[in-house]
């Protein structure tokens, strides 16, 4: 398994991973993005963004790099950046299929995304990865399965998954929504020929949203890498966004509220990979130093108090608006 790389990592941020959903397209639902990106997000801006944003994370010891067909050129501006290191060979590659980006380089689309898992869209997906990722691809990830999902039950598509699992590449899914828990759960009874199929799943959970944790929890217990999304909430726990409980939390360590915010999911002892989102360098250094936070425990008390009732988070999270 192509996690097993971590493993032997030593670099404190080994397990801290770099998802490329806010640089690969001009527009998303961070919050703070215009400040981020300001108004110069051409393909040929964003792309040298990404590259700055890879050379930096590898260079601080990050070795998973997350992306998806659905975050517009994600997986064209990484795997041009593969193809300038093609000496790398301690990183991790993952990518995400069943969504279809259809904003057209544009803030202003009346949709940005279109979500689809059959195996007609698994099929087309995957050529189109396979033709910018290659044989760099570790992991293929079905993109935000929730419990009514038909890749939950679909044959033809577990049996495909199966072949790809087959070549060598690991097979995942990713959730969303509040019903994370049983979408977690029906995913670790999907067998192909009596075996497991997935062997990662990647879940929203950060201090605002904590509803998945006992189900990851059972999918690490059941030998699935976890991969921990939208740690930042997107940007409702960075500054100056951020809770009063936790920037005061952040002011005691002398750290940025992203860093204790990610390192609360990092203590979690099913958590095996954290991603940052970090659409600039500076935010990726700062993201960086979850990897040293030590909390005590009247602080560990104090940011669990900000849980939400997922209801609630999920609401106010469909309501922010593509910047």
């Amino acid at each position: 398994m192509p996690f097993a790389r971590l493993a032997n990592a030593t670099t404190p941020t080994s397990h801290l991973g770099l998802g490329l959903a806010a640089v690969g397209r001009p527009g998303y639902i961070n919050l703070g993005r215009e400040e981020d990106l300001g108004e110069h997000r051409t393909v040929e801006a964003l792309r040298a963004r990404t590259h700055d944003l890879l050379n930096a994370a590898y260079a601080q010891g990050v070795r998973y790099f997350d992306a998806a067909r659905s975050y517009g050129r994600s997986e064209e501006f990484l795997a041009d950046w593969l193809k300038s290191h093609p000496d790398l060979d301690d990183i991790v590659v993952g990518s995400k299929w069943g969504y279809t980006y259809t904003a057209d380089w544009t803030t202003d689309a009346e949709k940005h995304e279109v979500k689809d898992h059959s195996v007609q869209t698994y099929d087309r997906q995957r050529a189109e990865t396979t033709a910018l990722l290659g044989n760099r691809l570790d992991l293929y990830q079905i993109h935000s399965v929730t419990p009514d999902s038909p890749a939950l039950t679909d044959k033809q598509l577990h049996a495909k998954l199966a072949e790809l699992a087959a070549t060598g590449v690991t097979i995942g899914f990713s959730t969303s929504g509040p019903a994370q828990a049983d979408a977690i759960r029906a995913a670790l009874t999907v067998t192909v020929d009596g075996e497991p199929l997935f062997r990662t799943v990647q879940s929203t959970y950060n201090a605002l949203e904590t509803s998945a944790a006992p189900a990851l929890a059972e999918a690490h217990d059941a030998g699935l890498t976890v991969i921990v999304k939208e740690g930042m909430a997107n940007g409702r726990l960075a500054e100056p966004y951020a809770p009063d409980a936790l920037k005061a939390v952040a002011e005691e360590t002398s750290l940025g509220a992203d860093a204790i915010a990610l390192a609360l999911i990092l203590r979690e002892p099913w958590a095996g990979v954290v991603l940052s989102g970090a659409a600039t360098v500076g935010q990726l250094a700062s993201n960086l130093h979850a990897a040293v936070v030590d909390l005590n425990d009247d602080q560990l008390a104090r940011l669990g108090a900000l849980s939400e009732d997922p209801h609630t988070y999920w609401d106010r999270r469909g309501q922010l608006p593509w910047h």
